[in-house]
């Protein structure tokens, strides 16, 4: 059986590639796409969670990007990545939850609970 895919937004391939280790280390597997200017390229595959980064640096904003995502994948749960101390309200009714950045563990830890019961 295949673990479930995590698909994770940002717009610094650095950070996919950093997230999508620590996401490969907690037993998912690991999708990504990158946020360019005014684009998102979004993979054809279901993903089971989403994990989309709070600071994009381009056209698009965080909360345009969580609205197509709903679009494409209404049942996967959204969490957003970000520095802030507490959930942007902005996005807030858009998403799911809500990790700092810099804890591996907690994130993982996020996505396990939120995947709980789903599949």
């Amino acid at each position: 059986m295949e673990p479930p895919a995590v698909l994770i937004i940002d717009d610094d391939p650095s950070h996919l590639r950093i997230y999508g280790w620590i996401i490969q280390t907690g037993g998912f597997r690991s999708l990504q796409a990158l946020v360019s200017r005014d684009h998102v390229d979004l993979p054809d595959e279901p993903v089971s969670l989403v994990l989309l980064d709070y600071h994009l640096n381009g056209r698009m904003s965080a909360v345009e990007v969580a609205r197509i995502v709903k679009c494409r994948f209404p049942d996967a749960p959204i969490v957003v990545l970000s520095d802030a101390l507490v959930l942007p309200e902005d996005i807030a009714p858009l998403v799911d939850g809500f990790v700092r950045k810099g804890d591996p563990a907690r994130l993982v830890e996020m996505v396990s609970h939120a995947l709980e019961g789903k599949g």
